[in-house]
């Protein structure tokens, strides 16, 4: 079929928009690409990572969230203290180009790199005419993202500025940025938008969701229209009460529901209620009236479901998964609704000896069953020693100790696709 030139530009213009926009009935499959000491690495992370990148695609890994890449002050120099935002070049974790490679290989293979952004506060880079350190500097010969303390939150706590009072909770190792001021959204949505154009971003994961108001994390979304965009969401910072899991849940839900369309979030209340299940033998707990626990049990299309992250596990081990019940997690993430997310350290290092292979092959079965994030959900049995699951009527999940009653729940057109220590699972046949 022949099309004009005002038809040809449309097409292109529609194959645009829906490439940045956040598809959430698609399969999707996110990797944090690093831990709480990759900055460490011998020759620079980026250069080492660059060659996880075939495993990482033959995996049917779709998206990969790699560390904050600017400049970080050097009691953080995992990225999490920024100070010049456009400074790419002196990241302990490798220079700009180095990360443009790397996002270019993945790129090549199909894969979207997601940053991770810190942008709740700042480190000063001079002193002001009192000593203090509030002279902010971008990074760049122009004046870009150079504040003084007028951009700093009023009732900041290490330094009270002079800007307008916080909108979310203090950060206290660092001076909390003034989100309403006009200069403030400005600049930083063009930063944004520079790493998507100058390196290579699809996407964002925003550290510190409490810090500012859901208003300012929804304006940079729309300024800047990510593929991807989930939010760390944090109730109670590994202090879960499991008495209080429906409260936890609707609080990282209604963050989403305040931020709007295009956002995600991690699911921090499932990974309470999972652990808690399998380390005390109560897997009545992933059943709460018929549904999932956690954020997939309210909005599984906006819900990032993970065992651990930089935080919870590696070296900070602030809440860690128990080690022994750590693939049956994923067994449950992988195939439930939800956006999975699989952490370095369990893919790739020396836990168990990595388990890579036993991953690689549940991110298979979801991809060949068309596993969503809004997926279907029907419970077949939830005892205190055993889980089943049908997820889309496609593919069936268990985990836990006990085998007795899973012979009769399983149908005769379905076949065993994998199993391990106290999992398995079955796929339909045609």
């Amino acid at each position: 079929m022949k099309m004009g030139i005002t038809n040809i530009s449309l097409y292109y213009l529609l194959l645009l928009f829906v490439t940045l926009i956040p598809n959430f009935t698609a399969s999707q499959v996110l990797f944090q690409g690093f831990n709480w000491e990759s900055w460490k690495k011998d020759g620079g992370w980026y250069n080492f990572f660059i060659t996880k990148v075939p495993d990482l695609a033959d995996a049917g890994i779709t998206h990969v969230w790699l560390p904050p890449p600017s400049q970080s002050h050097s009691d953080g120099p995992q990225g999490y203290l920024p100070g010049r935002l456009y400074d790419l070049d002196t990241s302990k974790y490798g220079n700009h180009d180095e990360l443009k490679k790397l996002i270019k290989a993945f790129q090549d293979r199909g894969v979207k790199c997601i940053s991770d952004i810190v942008i709740n506060h700042r480190t000063a880079e001079k002193q002001d005419s009192d000593g203090l350190f509030t002279i902010f500097e971008g990074g760049t010969p122009d004046d870009r993202l150079d504040w003084d303390k007028s951009f700093i939150c009023k009732n900041d706590k290490p330094i009270s500025g002079t800007g307008n009072l916080d909108t979310g909770t203090d950060f206290d190792k660092a001076p909390d940025t003034d989100h309403t001021n006009p200069r403030v959204q400005r600049e930083l949505s063009d930063w944004l938008n520079w790493l998507k154009t100058e390196t290579g971003f699809a996407g964002w994961r925003f550290d510190f969701g409490f810090g500012f108001s859901p208003a300012y994390f929804k304006m940079y979304i729309a300024n800047t229209k990510p593929n991807f965009a989930v939010g760390e969401i944090w109730p109670d910072f590994g202090n879960f009460n499991i008495d209080k899991q429906d409260d936890n849940r609707r609080l990282i839900a209604k963050w989403i529901d305040d931020v709007g369309e295009g956002v995600t979030a991690f699911d921090f209340t499932l990974k309470g209620v999972l652990q808690t299940a399998l380390v005390q033998g109560e897997l009545w707990r992933l059943n709460i009236s018929g549904g999932a626990p956690g954020v997939i049990g309210l909005k599984p299309g906006n819900a990032v479901t993970f065992i651990d992250n930089h935080d919870t596990g590696s070296t900070q081990s602030v809440w860690p998964f128990q080690s022994d019940k750590i693939m049956q997690g994923y067994v449950y993430i992988l195939t439930h609704p939800g956006i999975p997310s699989v952490f370095y350290d369990h893919f790739f290092d020396t836990f168990n000896g990595g388990i890579k292979g036993p991953i690689t092959e549940l991110i298979k079965i979801r991809s060949r069953n068309g596993i969503k994030p809004t997926s279907s959900l029907r419970i077949l049995a939830a005892d205190a020693d055993v889980y089943v699951a049908a997820i889309d009527e496609k593919i069936i999940a268990k985990i836990g100790p006990s085998d007795a009653k899973v012979p009769q729940l399983i149908p005769s057109n379905y076949k065993l696709a994998t199993s391990g220590d106290q999992y398995a699972v079955w796929e339909k046949t045609a």
